[in-house]
């Protein structure tokens, strides 16, 4: 922007939609202010149907409802209209991300592209008057002496920005205002060898993005519910740290896979993040160290002396979760750190338990010696004693079981917004191990037959038990007679 701010043909936008989210909310109303050289060349403004019912909150704040919508026109018979406005205009808007995003959207689902340069008055407000705290509408309106005359109103809140722009250029200057306006709309720098196209054509949609450098080696694997947004945040001038940066002077490709909703992102994530290990992630996760501890009912010849507890290694995990499994490490270490731990807590013997062989079948241990071990090993107490007060020390670790009595089928809907995705995807779990993500009975079906060997995650674990404690989560059970998942969750 080299030109004076207000000199530039400006597009001040202002939209009142369902909520807050552009995947799943919609717009309701919709002003444009067209500024060319400095004066207010049209003012336009219509309520939009937004195809589903507006929330009451909503109508309160804005006094619209849906009888007021119910015969406006939809989105698609305004897009063109809509479009030839805001073309070659800088799109001004007080958080314009959140305006961007439902406008993308929008002109997506009308089967249009829209790309403009955006210039953010909140961001803006900040560089300009950086003494004062907050930066919203209603703060600036009071600041400056603003009229609104419908607050809340698209029309109403755009005139207040239309007028927070020219106060701006009389207290600060207007080059001062144009100077600042250059450092907020700046684009953000990408990285040589990235085709500004191919980022323009990732969704800004819910998925997963993955960074390739020189040879096509995995560099950084990401997820996002809006995936351009997110991968344009990692070349942000004013968000980059040293790691960013290094990122993006070694980043020759960017790849992305669309997702119907959150859960898909996460679960691919933590399955790429593995499978690719990218240098770029901090954490890689690795699931062939992973362990638990097993509490045994019954006494084995082979087993240790107290014949209780044993580590439960990765290849058991990936196989199925074993019954009575307290706890889930990264490592061997971590997890006897965590026993010594418990041991110290509850004067348990390693010895005993088989986890400490330094003074096996030679009497009574180093640490009850000094007193951390209660002394089963001495003959102060009995084994059943010590397995019962074993038992009861575990319980401090996370029992880990499956409460299903077979696979089940997670099912996320898709915002439908992008006509070559399907509605629906089926995530396909059993005891904790993620098989896949089904789009069709064709794929469900081959993810049922066990094409795919069942590998345990701890990363996928987490995700999956945190999203399986959410209330009106849709469950599908596997395999059975009747319907498909896919068919159930139509």
């Amino acid at each position: 922007m080299t030109a004076e701010l207000l000199e530039a043909p400006l597009a001040i936008v202002d939209l009142e939609t369902t909520g807050a989210h552009p995947v799943w909310d919609r717009i309701t109303e919709i002003a444009v202010i067209e500024v060319e050289h400095g004066e207010v060349a049209s003012e336009w403004s219509t309520l939009v149907n937004p195809e589903t019912a507006i929330p009451p909150a909503i109508q309160g704040l804005t006094g619209i409802t849906n009888d007021m919508v119910a015969g406006a026109p939809r989105f698609g018979a305004l897009a063109a209209e809509l479009h030839e406005r805001l073309a070659g205009r800088v799109l001004v808007a007080h958080n314009a991300r959140f305006d961007y995003g439902f406008l993308r959207h929008e002109f997506e689902r009308a089967g249009m592209r829209f790309s403009a340069r955006t210039l953010c008055t909140v961001k803006l407000s900040r560089r300009l008057y950086p003494e004062h705290a907050r930066h919203n509408l209603d703060s600036l309106i009071a600041r400056h002496g603003l009229a609104c005359r419908a607050r809340h109103r698209a029309l109403g809140d755009a005139e207040a920005l239309w007028q927070f722009l020219r106060v701006a250029a009389e207290e600060r200057g207007s080059a001062v205002l144009a100077h600042a306006a250059a450092q907020v709309a700046k684009r953000p720098a990408l990285p040589p060898y990235i085709d500004p196209a191919a980022l323009e054509a990732i969704p800004e949609a819910p998925g997963v993005y993955l960074f390739y450098g020189e040879g096509d080696a995995p560099l950084y694997v990401g997820k996002s519910i809006a995936m351009r947004s997110r991968v344009l945040s990692h070349f942000a001038d004013d968000l980059r740290s040293s790691r960013e940066m290094q990122l993006a002077r070694e980043v020759r490709r960017i790849d992305w896979r669309r997702t119907a909703g959150e859960l898909g992102a996460l679960l691919a994530e933590a399955e790429l993040v593995t499978t690719l290990a990218p240098v770029f992630n901090r954490q890689l996760r690795r699931a062939n160290g992973l362990c638990g501890f097993v509490l045994d009912a019954r006494r084995s010849p082979d087993a240790a002396p107290c014949g209780a507890l044993r580590l439960a290694s990765a290849d058991e995990l990936d196989a199925h979760i074993v019954p009575n499994l307290h706890g889930m490490f990264r490592s061997r270490r971590a997890a006897l750190e965590a026993l010594r731990g418990l041991a110290d807590a509850h004067g348990l013997c390693l010895q005993t338990l088989g986890f400490d062989r330094t003074r096996a079948g030679r009497g009574a241990c180093f640490r009850h010696q000094i007193r951390r071990c209660a002394g089963v090993c001495a003959g102060r107490e009995s084994l059943a004693m010590h397995h019962a007060r074993v038992a009861a020390a575990l319980g401090a670790l996370k029992t880990i079981t499956w409460p299903y009595d077979g696979p089940i089928g997670i099912v996320e809907e898709s915002p439908g917004t992008d006509r070559d995705f399907p509605d629906v995807e089926v995530h396909v779990v059993h005891h904790w191990c993620y098989l896949g993500t089904a789009k069709s009975d064709a794929e469900l079906a081959e993810l049922l037959a066990g094409a795919r060997r069942p590998r345990f995650d701890l990363d996928q674990y987490k995700v999956l038990a945190r999203h399986l404690a959410k209330p009106r989560v849709r469950v599908v059970p596997l395999p059975g007679a009747g319907p498909s998942a896919l068919e159930l969750a139509a």
